[in-house]
């Protein structure tokens, strides 16, 4: 396993941004569904913010949640 220390700047200042832009991703579906009521959202709430807050892979929960997950106010 490579640690952090053995990255290139280049490499590391990648995955510096990689982590802002999924922790601003979240933030912002997460506001979302907060404020939104349920009748404006497919799906259950509670699922939606558990699959935003476990599942990684570069934004794409939150991404699905804020095109897929919500109708339209």
């Amino acid at each position: 396993m490579t640690r952090l220390s053995e990255l290139s700047p280049r490499t590391k200042a990648v995955l510096a941004v990689s982590a802002a832009v999924d922790a601003a991703l979240k933030a912002v579906a997460f506001k979302d569904l907060a404020s939104r009521p349920s009748a404006e959202v497919r799906g259950p709430k509670w699922l939606w913010g558990l699959g935003i807050a476990v599942v990684n892979g570069f934004g794409v929960a939150p991404l699905t949640y804020l095109l897929l997950g919500r109708r339209s106010r």
